[in-house]
């Protein structure tokens, strides 16, 4: 896979923007163009690379103006790049990735987890000001893009995919890690497993993840297998921590990270034990020991190259 982002034309108008190698901070986003505007989905986490992004389209589709913008959900690395969006664009998304966005509390004041520190090249978060609560259906043109939550949090509480249905293309947000790692910290362990039924109810010719390379259609169903299998290891992996006695750092450590022991940012184990945790527990999810938990078991800051 090479390093550099492309823009990948997916079906006639519909594109995805792929960002190798899709660790921290490195996502996917897309647009769709027809009848001369355009619908984006999500933007990228500097404004270095959501400039490269929206160049990069601007080439494509001969300047259409970009009308619409989706977030998938609340994560920086898919709306920090709001800001440099027209002013006239309108942003949608789940009422709670709203709510997040506008609770963002990274961008002004990063935590020591990433190292180097991302060099942002945004002063403050610009939110959506449409939102809604089950589905929405935009256009671009007069081409549907429907925006649909699961009804229950996954990734995390406000996730949303992007399905053309005249197309068979899918965007799902970080619902899908493709050959990266999945997180959940900020989300549920039980969710983000009944989100695989849910994704694989969709039946798409080809899918965005939200990070990493595009996946066939015909390769959809192993890859929610994967994540079906990671989850449940997470899960097996929490019973037994908390079983022993153990706190999720030391479950992490004692685990045996099998299959999933190549795949980037295996540290993401640490937060995604912290989730699972605290469901357990009934209680909310501390980030910030999740994140310090993570760079013990990382050995240090975690790998960030934006």
């Amino acid at each position: 896979m090479t390093s550099e982002p492309q823009l990948q034309e997916l079906v006639p108008g519909v594109f995805a923007w792929i960002q190798p190698d899709g660790t921290w901070w490195i996502n996917n986003a897309g647009a769709v163009h027809s009848g001369g505007e355009v619908v984006l989905v999500d933007t990228c986490a500097t404004a270095r690379r959501t400039r490269l992004f929206l160049d990069a389209l601007d080439a494509a589709t001969g300047g259409a103006p970009i009308r619409l913008a989706v977030n998938t959900h609340l994560h920086g690395d898919h709306v920090y790049g709001n800001a440099l969006l027209p002013d006239e664009t309108v942003i949608v998304a789940h009422e709670r990735t709203r709510q997040g966005i506008l609770q963002d509390f990274i961008l002004a004041n990063t935590p020591p987890a990433w190292s180097p520190t991302p060099e942002w090249g945004v002063d403050a978060v610009r939110a959506p000001t449409v939102s809604f609560r089950d589905e929405i259906t935009l256009h671009a043109g007069g081409k549907p893009v429907v925006v649909r939550h699961p009804g229950y949090a996954a990734h995390t509480v406000g996730d949303a995919v992007a399905w053309l249905p005249e197309d068979g293309v899918l965007f799902t947000g970080d619902l899908v890690f493709h050959q990266v790692t999945p997180m959940i910290a900020m989300g549920s362990l039980d969710g983000a497993l009944r989100s695989l039924d849910w994704l694989a109810g969709y039946e798409p010719s080809v899918v965005v993840p939200g990070h990493g390379p595009v996946v066939p259609g015909t390769a959809f169903a192993e890859v929610l297998d994967a994540h079906r299998r990671y989850y449940e290891f997470v899960a097996r992996t929490a019973e037994t921590g908390r079983d022993q006695g153990w706190t999720p750092l030391e479950a992490a450590t004692h685990a045996d990270l099998g299959e999933f022991a190549d795949l980037p940012d295996a540290e993401r184990l640490v937060l995604n034990l912290h989730r699972a945790y605290a469901d357990a527990d009934g209680v909310e999810i501390n980030i910030a020991a999740a994140l310090g938990d993570a760079i013990a078991y990382n050995g240090g800051p975690l790998s960030c190259a934006v």
